[in-house]
């Protein structure tokens, strides 16, 4: 059984059957976000590209545990007409961080679980490795907005590991691992010695600490809970190099869509959607193709990293 695993479900989950016959089996669990399937792409890709992340975990040997908020339960993997359910709802479905939880599962709303919310569900279910494209973090301008992802205050008190191609590049990537060091979040890198910036191999900012092996990375985790250290882990791990695209070219496209999102007076939770959408149709689409390429080579990391903690338990 994971750590912090007790015998009986948290009453507000709902197991998918696959994944309680994993959980039965002691076969380590992953936790995979939603938002990314309602918010971060359009149909059909996001059916495609969801299934295809969970077919890479299963083919590590550990079970994907998509969450999403159906019906007032939070659920805990889904099964393929609940995941093209979630995939057609597309944006209709709620975007839920740690705030907007309470009131989706009491009042039954469709909703789809950013970093913090779906590491929140990880937690409840005993889930140690979260994988996500992403994290949201210190958004440029923030002197100014104050916009800074509830992700970042997650990672702070949540005991989840959380495997991404670093932040997103919309984001000030130096604030934002300020942030971090400052809440005392370690940031490992793997297969690279700077942190990753999404479409971007490289940040230009180095990692806490390398780690490239999953037992190297499964020892540090452990030996993090060991000391009772609150909160979580990052894992950045870059693109890969065959589909990472220019940072300068990125860093183009970047200021135009936050210059039309001023213009538009763009706020709040739609930020990071209308960021992306606009990069993806600057780019002709390069973006989507890097963001789907990133985030199934997460999913491989960290499903490695999942087995590593079982057979370290």
């Amino acid at each position: 059984m994971l750590r912090g695993m007790s015998a009986a479900w948290h009453p507000l989950l709902q197991p998918s059957a696959a994944v309680a016959a994993a959980r039965a089996a002691g076969r380590p669990l992953v936790a995979l976000e939603s938002t990314i399937v309602a918010h971060g792409m359009p149909w059909p890709k996001n059916l495609e590209t969801a299934r295809a992340v969970e077919a890479v975990v299963r083919a590590q040997g550990a079970e994907p545990a998509t969450i999403a908020v159906m019906d007032g339960r939070l659920c805990l993997g889904l099964d393929d007409a609940a995941l093209e359910r979630l995939a057609r709802a597309g944006p209709a479905a709620t975007k839920l961080s740690r705030r907007d939880l309470p009131a989706a599962l009491a009042f039954g709303t469709l909703g789809a679980t950013t970093v913090a919310a779906t590491m929140i569900g990880a937690a409840l279910a005993g889930i140690e490795v979260f994988v996500t494209g992403g994290i949201g973090g210190v958004h440029r301008g923030a002197a100014r907005s104050f916009d800074i992802s509830a992700d970042l205050q997650e990672l702070a008190r949540t005991p989840v590991v959380v495997v991404c191609a670093g932040a997103k590049s919309i984001l000030d990537i130096d604030l934002t691992l300020e942030y971090l060091e400052t809440h005392g979040v370690p940031v490992l890198s793997c297969g690279h010695d700077e942190f990753a910036a999404f479409y971007v191999r490289g940040s230009g900012r180095r990692a806490d600490l390398r780690l490239d092996e999953p037992a190297a990375q499964a020892r540090f985790v452990r030996t993090k809970w060991a000391l009772g250290l609150a909160g979580g882990v990052l894992l950045s791990t870059p693109v890969p190099e065959a589909d990472a695209l220019a940072r300068d070219e990125v860093d183009g496209w970047i200021d135009e869509a936050l210059a039309e999102a001023e213009r538009r007076q763009v706020r709040g939770k739609a930020i990071t959607p209308f960021l992306l959408a606009h990069i993806e149709r600057a780019s002709g689409g390069r973006s989507l193709a890097a963001n789907i390429a990133l985030v199934k080579h997460n999913a491989e990391v960290g499903a490695r990293l999942a087995l590593a903690l079982a057979a370290a338990a």
